[in-house]
């Protein structure tokens, strides 16, 4: 088929300099969520037909398979999709979508292709207990002979609950002929493409229907509001799912997934979690609540606790992390790590069984098994203009307070004492200090404020 994506709206009451359909759904444009579920049908041609804040769109959006059409001025559906036209192959039917209707499902889709086939019109409806401002589906003898806007209907027409959602699939080539006659001789004074209806009925091309799976993924967004609501029915939609799979959650209301989130057996979720990106949460692992987790990979037994910010890291079985760590892109750690409060970890690789429990930063680090990083111990890795690795072998002991400036090296159970500033290599089974001799001066007298 061709697919045909209308988004060329500027939606003034979404109140903002941002094209409606780039607007965020679980963190990702509503046009590419469109996009996404059009690519599972496997078109042959993909066309975006844009037009507000047209540079943003291309900027955004992006792809081999897809071809972008302007619709400048927007007088209507029809006239939009009259700009797609030159774009389409005849010999196959042609679905068309909206770019502001973003949780539209794959299989209601795909009944509605199936219906329709190659020779009928098939329009998406559904019943609606308030139908007010949507096009109302006209059977006589239950047959579909018309649809009628808000704006045009007449009283009995606006009692009908029975909905145009706007999606539907049409024969490309009546499509192209029925376009070339639509007028805008109507309220709005635009070009409906709801007008080929009437068109299809004249030539008694079969119209047909389907419904989808759920009357949530026909919802369109105009203004802030309705777009709150579908992130609460996306994200319940998500929530559902994860339970189903045997998830535990602490309260299915309060979990936000911003992307893929796959999770194995007996894992915990509390609330207020946050997942982006790429994550994977392995067998057994916990999640305490307030934490942000993007493009990571959680192994099995794993416990993150309370306010934790995990961003492209890669956590080894049974490690131990927060409260209120932070893990950077790079950072990856062994079996039974433990990095506690207010640790940053960037760009280091950590072996099996070392800590750094609380108010340290590892950057640019390779730090050996069974190390212990003290309090406020850092390594320093950036001089200005360039970073510099710091490696720790095995069994060292970092004292409080240290400063490792790289490129430096830490031999295999070495100790290095608190308050050291290292800024040559320390050798293994040794201890290494670097202070100033204490020195206590009698009767020093603390100064005080000036009298004026």
């Amino acid at each position: 088929m061709n697919i045909v994506i209308l988004a060329a709206g500027m939606g003034k009451r979404m109140h903002s300099s941002l094209p409606k359909v780039l607007h965020l759904l679980a963190g990702k444009s509503m046009l590419e969520h469109v996009i996404a579920t059009a690519r599972a049908l496997m078109p042959e041609k993909l066309v975006i037909v844009y037009g507000y804040g047209g540079e943003q769109v291309l900027r955004q959006i992006t792809g081999p398979d897809l071809i972008f059409v302007k619709q400048e001025p927007q007088l209507g559906t029809g006239h939009a999709v009259m700009q797609a036209v030159p774009e389409l192959d005849e010999s196959v039917p042609t679905l068309i979508l909206y770019g502001d209707v973003p949780l539209i499902g794959i299989e209601s889709l795909r009944r509605l292709v199936s219906v329709a086939g190659n020779e009928r019109l098939g329009i998406l409806t559904v019943e609606m207990p308030d139908p007010t401002g949507y096009g109302r589906i006209i059977r006589v003898d239950g047959r579909i002979r018309r649809i009628v806007e808000q704006k045009d209907g007449r009283e009995e027409e606006l009692a009908v609950k029975e909905i145009n959602t706007g999606m539907m699939v049409v024969p490309t080539a009546l499509l192209k002929r029925w376009l070339s006659s639509l007028t805008n001789d109507n309220v709005q004074g635009e070009y409906y493409l709801t007008d080929i209806v009437s068109r299809a009925v004249s030539e008694n091309i079969d119209i047909v229907s389907s419904q989808p799976d759920d009357i949530s993924e026909t919802m369109g967004v105009n203004s802030k509001k309705q777009l709150a609501k579908l992130e609460r029915v996306y994200q319940k939609n998500i929530a559902s799912r994860l339970l189903d799979d045997g998830v535990s959650l602490a309260d299915p209301d309060r979990i936000d997934v911003r992307g893929s989130l796959q999770c194995g057996r007996d894992v915990f979720i509390d609330v207020n979690s946050v997942f982006e990106g790429e994550v994977t949460l392995a067998d057994g692992v916990t999640v305490g609540p307030n934490c942000v987790v993007r493009n990571c990979l959680i192994g099995e037994n794993a416990e993150i606790r309370p306010f934790c910010h995990l961003d492209g890291a890669k956590i080894g079985p049974g490690s131990l992390i927060g409260p209120y760590a932070r893990l950077r892109p790079g950072a990856e750690l062994g079996e039974e790590v433990h990095i506690g409060n207010f640790v940053e970890v960037k760009n280091s690789h950590i072996a099996a069984q070392s800590k750094a429990n609380h108010l340290a930063y590892v950057g640019d680090s390779t730090v050996g098994s069974r190390v212990n990083i003290g309090a406020g111990a850092i390594t320093c890795n950036y001089d200005g203009a360039n970073k510099h690795r710091t490696v720790i072998g095995d069994d060292a002991f970092i004292g409080t307070n240290c400063e490792l400036v790289a490129p430096v090296r830490v031999g295999s159970g070495a100790t290095i004492g608190a308050g050291t500033t290292l800024t040559k290599d320390a050798p293994a089974g040794s201890l290494t200090v670097s202070r100033v001799r204490q020195t206590t001066i009698n009767d020093w007298k603390r100064p005080v404020k000036s009298k004026k």
